[in-house]
């Protein structure tokens, strides 16, 4: 018997993020809008990336709205 152990993880940072006006809908504080970077990596070799815009919340972190770019 064989057994085949995979390992698949997403990671995404912020790479650039400012101010903006409005509040978190969840914990009432700013939000920020950031640039974000997602890598996908298969047995920790990256074979995916994807760039996206998104309003972040800048006290819980919580994505409120993404856009694609």
């Amino acid at each position: 018997m064989v057994c085949f152990c995979f390992l698949v993880d997403q990671k995404s940072v912020v790479r650039r993020s400012k101010p903006v006006a409005g509040t978190c809908s969840r914990c009432r504080h700013g939000a920020t809008v950031a640039d974000m970077k997602t890598l996908t990596r298969f047995c920790y070799i990256p074979f995916y990336c994807k760039s996206w815009k998104a309003i972040v919340c800048s006290f819980c972190g919580s994505i409120l709205k993404s856009y694609n770019s």
